[in-house]
């Protein structure tokens, strides 16, 4: 079995499948970086908090090519889905991001909330493609394209 999907379905897939992925970055060493994350989406972005200062953002500056794998599921379902990221750090989203979209508090990781921490950024995160994988891909794959 090999299905087209919708973004809406991939969306639907990751979201029930785990709220932790994995982002794979590459820094201007060329290297991969890859890190546990909390993504949530707004419509069809997918929204990553990260520090201005970090490892991603600067992976980002030097290549927006990313790379996301939602925690695999008991029976062995996955979803991986590739992307562009944008550094995002305006007041204005920050705001909308931090009351709105994210499913945790952010002021754990920003006490000074979206005002009053400099620091903290957002990856945008656009999709381009993204697959799921059934049982490991025994049991079928489903693929998405922009």
């Amino acid at each position: 079995m090999d299905a087209q999907l919708t973004l809406e379905e991939v969306k639907t897939f990751a979201t029930a499948l785990s709220p932790w992925a994995h982002l794979a970055s590459v820094g201007s060493d060329n290297k991969p970086d890859v890190v546990p994350v909390h993504p949530r989406w707004e419509g069809d972005v997918c929204w990553v908090m990260t520090g201005l200062s970090s490892v991603k953002a600067r992976n980002i500056g030097h290549n927006p090519n990313v790379a996301l794998h939602w925690q695999v599921a008991a029976v062995g379902d996955g979803i991986e889905l590739w992307g562009s990221a944008e550094i995002v750090s305006d007041v204005d989203t920050k705001r909308r991001l931090w009351t709105n979209v994210f499913d945790y508090d952010l002021n754990a990781f920003a006490p000074g909330g979206p005002d009053n921490s400099p620091d903290t950024a957002f990856l945008a995160i656009t999709p381009e493609k993204a697959v799921i994988l059934h049982q490991y891909g025994a049991g079928g794959v489903q693929r998405w394209r922009a």
